[in-house]
């Protein structure tokens, strides 16, 4: 089957987008009168009204609207794939949750910077309510996700370290944490409280306790800040909080760690072009992990089972 001229597809998908001719004609560098011509030989070749037009103005149909979507995702696919064979290769785009980026990553990708010239790591760090990324169409060649390993058929992946919970809060506030919890306020790092749910099913501890109380925000890095102005208990990332811990800003009420059996894994598209660059980062990346505190913490994995 033949196609219609890509050139003519092009000019219909930004006239579309824009929903004028004279927009598209400045965009692409032409005359609104070649983008008028090139949308007429595709309603040719398509036989169909791809814009409605009304004097000098102009509307893209129904028909148009849901040629112009499918498009728009080609050009877009085309787009990327045309990147990815340029000569920049040593350059690889990184999408990280913001509360990651801000406890580990920073630091790690510095020193990473400052041992290999290539390839050279541009961060995103980015507020995910579910960690998720979509290489077709997000500029990304890789992504670091909490999640349970598998993010797609079409991605590979590889476990970096995996999550453990506990909660944390300033040390003036251990003693009452420790034997009145329930007068405490509770702060959750995420909307549904699933966190501190967690714990408590876990742990056994605190039967009863009322979790629908407390503070709650969108990431482990505002609560975590929150514990450390002394605002309440924190659930928080027991690697990902060990600076704090260490330098005596948050301690640790209670040894329980649980296990959510998750982790925080490098992913990035099946067949990559840049996989070489992504398995140097990633074998960084393992290398300079974040290791559990050196106290005494009792481990319960997500089977329930005390390691």
């Amino acid at each position: 089957m033949s196609l219609p001229p890509l050139y003519a597809l092009r000019a219909f998908e930004v006239a579309a987008r824009l929903n004028s001719f004279s927009k598209a004609a400045e965009a692409l560098n032409i005359t609104p009168g070649a983008v008028s011509r090139h949308v007429r030989t595709l309603e040719m070749w398509f036989d169909c009204e791809l814009f409605k037009r009304q004097g000098p103005r102009v509307e893209v149909s129904d028909a148009g609207r849901v040629l112009a979507g499918h498009l728009s995702e080609s050009f877009t696919s085309i787009e990327w794939a045309c990147r990815a064979f340029k000569s920049e290769n040593h350059l690889l785009r990184l999408k990280a949750p913001s509360s990651l980026t801000m406890r580990w990553l920073l630091d790690v990708l510095k020193i990473f910077r400052d041992n290999h010239a290539k390839p050279q790591v541009e961060i995103a760090s980015v507020w995910m309510d579910i960690d998720s990324v979509d290489f077709s169409r997000e500029p990304y060649d890789c992504a670091i996700l909490l999640g349970n390993g598998y993010f797609g058929d079409s991605t590979e992946s590889r476990l970096l370290f995996s999550e453990w919970l506990i909660p944390v809060c300033t040390p003036s506030l251990l003693d009452s944490a420790r034997h009145r919890l329930a007068q405490c306020d509770l702060i959750h790092p995420s909307p549904d409280r699933r966190d501190w749910k967690r714990w408590l099913k876990r742990t056994g501890l605190f039967p009863g306790l009322d979790v629908s109380r407390g503070i709650v925000f969108d990431t482990l890095e505002q609560g975590s800040r929150a514990a450390m102005s002394g605002h309440g208990v924190a659930m928080a990332d027991l690697r990902l909080t060990l600076e704090a811990l260490e330098s005596g800003l948050l301690a640790l009420p209670f040894r329980e760690a649980i296990a959510t059996g998750e982790g925080y894994y490098l992913v990035w598209p099946k067949n990559s072009l840049r996989r070489e660059s992504i398995e140097r980062l990633m074998a960084w990346l393992q290398l300079h992990t974040p290791v559990f505190p050196s106290q005494d913490i009792v481990c319960l994995d997500y089977d329930e089972k005390r390691v």
